[in-house]
């Protein structure tokens, strides 16, 4: 019989953070691995959507999503990201950051060339190819993961549509400082690209670090397509409501093809989520960067005492160790032993950089609960 597929999704394979998870779930291990966020859910978030079930508001929502949180979304972007957006046409709120990537189907031809920097979020690699655009990745330079703009300027070709930029980075920590951001604003000016920026972890920010929206930038918000949500920050990951924001030519295309892909996210959910945005204050977001930063430093120095040297996350809640010392030939062996030998599951470094760079990380999420993330430390310290 004639084999049937798709294209576009040769060499496209199930990620390494579901197949570490679903090892994980065999030895009933500690899953480390992926970024579930497995904190407690903020309580007006969860009455906000009791709330809407109870008033029915159970029915499809417009394709962009409800206007009550697409209005609390505008108030929160001028708030704290410095943009400003009509909640009437410059917001579509999706199935969770990852559905906002359709901005890449609406926005991208095949062949179109896009910059991605490593190591990259595995995701945004496969929307590329997915799509049949062309990433053309530029490397930081670890342990800080350090930018060098003339690597930036040498991807560039006459192909080049876009960059892509993820800050606070999954899965190295990085948050691109406002400089950096100037130099990717001019880089886009000078060669007429767009940029599509993935802001998912902005409030985990650590070491009094400020989160910039390169939108924000002088001239950079009619080339912007800004990505973030709730997942994250609200501990809501399997709620799936994300948003992007666009100038209004590019978010009626983005409209177009969430409402033929999704149609719309969660009616309840949604209302769920504007509640939170509405009622949760500074003084919560705060506790967010405290809570997750005394997690990151009491995990990293488990990691060195155990003798897997972390790249110490500025933002986010991932974490790279160096695992050359583990015995194994890549990545995955070495995932593999740590967690056969620990129960504590982590993704090897292939996931989320070219060839053989990545096989000497492992990339852990400290997203836990405390008991969880103690556990994962007690098991981890027997590798010291």
């Amino acid at each position: 019989m004639k084999r049937f597929g798709n294209r576009r999704l040769t060499g496209l394979a199930q990620s390494d953070i579901r197949a570490m998870t679903t090892a994980c779930a065999r030895v009933k291990g500690i899953n480390l691995a992926q970024g579930v966020c497995d904190t407690g859910v903020p309580g007006p978030v969860v009455r906000g959507a009791k709330e809407a079930m109870d008033k029915g508001i159970n029915l499809y929502t417009r394709f962009d999503g409800l206007d009550k949180l697409r209005q609390a979304l505008a108030h929160k972007l001028a708030a704290y990201n410095g943009i400003e957006a009509d909640p009437e046409t410059n917001i579509t709120v999706s199935c969770g950051a990852t559905g906002a990537q359709c901005a890449c189907m609406a926005l991208l031809n095949p062949g179109d060339e896009v910059i991605l920097f490593e190591p990259y979020y595995g995701y945004h690699l496969s929307t590329l190819l997915a799509v049949e655009a062309v990433p053309r990745v530029v490397s930081l330079k670890a342990p800080l993961w350090e930018l060098c703009l003339d690597d930036v300027a040498h991807a560039v070709t006459d192909r080049t549509r876009a960059i892509l930029i993820n800050t606070p980075g999954n899965p190295s920590g990085k948050v691109f400082t406002k400089q950096e951001l100037e130099q990717f604003a001019a880089l886009a000016q000078q060669h007429d690209l767009l940029i599509f920026t993935d802001e998912i972890y902005e409030y985990f920010l650590y070491d009094q670090r400020e989160h910039v929206s390169i939108a924000s930038l002088a001239g950079m918000a009619d080339r912007t397509i800004t990505i973030s949500g709730y997942s994250k920050t609200f501990s809501i990951t399997g709620w799936r409501i994300g948003h992007s924001v666009a100038p209004a030519p590019y978010a009626e295309l983005i409209g177009a093809m969430n409402d033929l892909l999704y149609v719309c996210a969660p009616a309840p959910l949604q209302y769920g989520v504007a509640v939170g945005i509405q009622e949760l204050g500074s003084s919560f977001y705060q506790e967010v960067r405290r809570s997750f930063q005394d997690k990151r430093d009491r995990f990293c120095e488990v990691l060195e005492h155990a003798g897997l040297p972390p790249s110490l996350p500025q933002g986010s809640y991932y974490v790279l160790a160096e695992v050359s010392r583990i015995p194994g030939a890549t990545g995955k062996d070495r995932a593999m032993w740590i967690l056969e030998e620990t129960g504590v599951a982590g993704v090897p470094g292939e996931a989320f950089f070219q060839a053989d760079r990545g096989r000497d990380y492992i990339r852990f999420s400290f997203a836990k609960t405390d008991p969880d993330l103690n556990e994962a430390c007690k098991q981890l310290k027997k590798l010291a």
